[in-house]
């Protein structure tokens, strides 16, 4: 029997169910604040409110899921925030905003000063590669909440950003004949463990090298790619219709942008560990509705901005290749297939 992420334990359909939900409560506070104006709400990579002086402030939040429980089999704790700030910046950049600020909250079963400080570690580590000032933070110990033997912990932060109305992406400019850019990604990055770890533990451990992975453990934590200094240039020096973070529902999220066709058609070569997740009976129309399969982040421009694009994220040391195209058929296909 194929395995699926709703089988793992995570049903994006309800997700996306529950969102909606959310979505209508919270519009009810949108006009409660006479000296912010909401500008943009739910639903995309970043809310964002107008405030005196015509600036715009974005804000966003965002964890790293059960990458945590990887990170506690290895005994490996000093990645695990820059995959924080990742999840993060890396959101909050798909709307044009530069992030300023950030802070953390760390949920754990009990205090360990070593493996909070080595936490710590990552997150200054992807604050620095964002160019972003760390400005607090909250710990908390909860040992009834937060179960498990030895050290357990959780791990989210939230990250604020400002914009200038001319630096506003929304997807909304996007049309029929643009091209994709999809950026590589450094691996599995911050999503989709619950279908990752499904798949491959029950066959091997964390500590088990395999032939062109690696340690599967090392592999699972090798942390999440850093886009912000490439894409913010990119939005000052280039002509561009859309942002896209590539994280949970995969290539869905590009409809996220705006609702019209997506034909991916030229991804690059996976990365080996997904390879190998695929390997454990996981169909490819799942894979590319869970995983990112190599491409972290894409960009949606009219053509003959791509030379211009690619030679800025070469530039940041991150390839970059054309994956696509912008169709009028609405939906997302990959490969042929449709996936949404």
């Amino acid at each position: 029997m194929a395995l699926t992420y709703k089988k793992a334990g995570v049903d994006i359909s309800k997700i996306k169910q529950s969102q909606k939900a959310i979505g209508k409560l919270i519009s009810s506070t949108h006009k409660l604040q006479k000296k912010a104006k909401m500008t943009h709400g739910f639903g995309h990579y970043a809310g964002i409110v107008e405030i005196p002086g015509g600036k715009l402030l974005a804000t966003h939040t965002d964890g790293v899921g059960t990458k945590v429980v990887i990170a506690n089999m290895m005994k490996k704790y000093n990645t695990i925030g820059i995959d924080c700030v990742a999840m993060n910046v890396n959101d909050i950049i798909c709307i044009g905003a530069t992030p300023i600020s950030f802070v953390d909250y760390i949920a754990a079963n009990k205090n360990d000063v070593l493996i909070f400080k080595k936490i710590v570690e990552g997150l200054v580590t992807g604050a620095k590669k964002s160019a972003m000032p760390i400005v607090g933070g909250e710990t908390a110990i909860m040992p009834d909440v937060i179960e498990g033997k030895g050290f357990a912990f959780d791990l989210a932060g939230m990250v604020v950003g400002m914009l200038e109305k001319k630096e506003m992406v929304l997807g909304n400019k996007i049309k029929a004949g643009d091209i994709i850019i999809g950026v590589n990604s450094s691996g599995i990055h911050s999503n989709g463990y619950s279908l990752a770890r499904k798949a491959l533990l029950t066959k091997y451990s964390v500590k088990d090298k395999v032939k062109g992975v690696g340690v599967i453990g090392d592999a699972l934590l090798k942390p999440t790619e850093i886009y912000t200094k490439p894409v913010l240039e990119i939005n000052q020096k280039c002509k561009i219709n859309g942002f896209a973070h590539i994280t949970g529902g995969a290539f869905t999220k590009l409809l996220r942008l705006k609702n019209i066709g997506y034909d991916i058609d030229s991804l690059p070569k996976i990365p080996p560990i997904m390879g190998l997740v695929e390997e454990q009976g996981v169909k490819p129309e799942e894979m590319y509705k869970t995983f990112n399969m190599g491409v972290g982040f894409c960009v949606v421009a009219p053509k003959d901005q791509a030379t211009r694009i690619k030679s800025i994220f070469k530039k940041h040391k991150i390839s970059s290749q054309e994956i696509g195209q912008i169709i009028s058929k609405k939906g997302v296909f990959v490969n042929s297939t449709k996936i949404a």
